[in-house]
């Protein structure tokens, strides 16, 4: 098959995904003339890149503009805030959507593609109930990380972690502050934030950091750098006991909760948006959210944009509080049920629906 491919390649969560969705169009024979959203292929962050799918990769930009064709369909994975261009008459839009309202612009952009796939089925019945042609496809485990076996800290500490970009949304300080009060200095329990977001200054992320804190020193909180390798967040997620991010208030997927879970973490999941797509009480921890709040934050989610309006999730105090004393409870017991999304949902698979989402275009 040729198709055209308009998608970032970096370190974020989108490349992240852009990455995995063409090392498997590059292990089908697809032929692809490859447009980089941002102008440049970066993948420093990805140490085990096959050559092969290094030098593919290059090749399918350098001879992106001789592979041009009309005739040829798009896979676009963007925002929908900047997914008003399309290089070829058919279009395929791949994009995340997190709350659950959906503006005039999004749902004309969403409208504007040949068909619009969202990240979630909760995204895909928002946007049906406003008459877009529209459908949704699960994101894949990451076949880079795998279970190393190792002994991280001591066998007595139970050792939480909690990672992705620091926001409102995801309730990172909410997060932090519950925490810290539960465990704070009770060098039993070990917390690992991992929360850098790169649309802070260093300067301001680290006083949002010590905000959290206020202004007291903690023994057992640890606030680790961006990580730079995936080989290190595959360290990362399989150093922790128990994932904390699952209790954002609204995601398009939540790949760092989904990808501890799957290699047989215990995570703290909020029943709701695309978690509702892979957690279940087998396999997480799940909580339920206890109501709504407007997303809004002054920096990401400005109320009355265009773009990003409506509600996140939230949850009870108490309710998660207890949710981690079971998580504390099952410390050294595996999670099969967690490891079976290894095999339920993968890369091959969501590739291969988006072929045949561009087959039919």
């Amino acid at each position: 098959m040729e198709i055209i491919v308009e998608a970032p390649l970096n370190s974020l969560s989108f490349g992240n995904v852009t990455y995995n969705i063409l090392r498997q169009f590059w292990r089908k024979g697809v032929d692809v003339a490859l447009y980089p959203i941002g102008g440049g292929i970066d993948l420093n962050v990805y140490d085990k890149v096959d050559p092969k799918f290094h030098d593919w990769l290059h090749q399918s930009a350098m001879e992106a503009n001789a592979k041009l064709s009309k005739d040829k369909p798009t896979f676009k994975m963007w925002h929908l805030n900047g997914s008003q261009t399309r290089i070829s008459p058919k279009q395929l839009l791949l994009t995340f959507h997190e709350l659950d309202q959906a503006t005039a612009s999004e749902i004309n952009i969403a409208k504007f593609q040949t068909k619009t796939l969202f990240s979630s089925k909760f995204s895909e019945d928002l946007f049906k109930n406003h008459n877009v042609d529209c459908g949704s496809v699960s994101m894949g485990f990451d076949e880079d990380f795998v279970k190393t076996d190792k002994e991280y800290l001591s066998k007595n500490v139970v050792h939480f972690g909690l990672m992705g970009k620091f926001e409102k949304r995801k309730n990172t300080e909410k997060i932090i502050r519950l925490w810290l009060q539960k465990y704070g200095n009770n060098n039993d329990y070990q917390l690992s934030v991992c929360v850098n977001n790169p649309f802070f200054k260093p300067e301001e992320m680290q006083n949002i950091l010590l905000n959290c804190l206020d202004g007291k020193r903690y023994t057992n909180i640890n606030f680790l750098p961006f990580l730079n390798k995936n080989s290190e967040v595959n360290e990362f997620l399989n150093s922790i006991d128990v994932d904390l991010t699952g209790l954002s208030g609204a995601e398009g997927w939540n790949l760092p909760a989904f990808n501890a879970t799957a290699l047989g973490k215990w995570s703290l999941v909020v029943n709701h948006t695309s978690h509702k797509d892979w957690a279940n009480k087998d396999n997480c921890i799940l909580i339920e959210p206890n109501g709504t709040e407007p997303a809004y934050d002054g920096k990401f989610f400005i109320e009355d944009q265009p773009f990003n309006q409506g509600n996140i999730h939230t949850w009870d105090s108490d309710t998660v509080s207890q949710a981690m004393d079971q998580a504390v409870s099952k410390k050294g017991q595996n999670n099969p049920e967690g490891e079976k999304l290894r095999e339920q949902f993968s890369y091959e698979k969501t590739a291969d629906r988006l072929l045949t989402e561009l087959e039919s275009l």
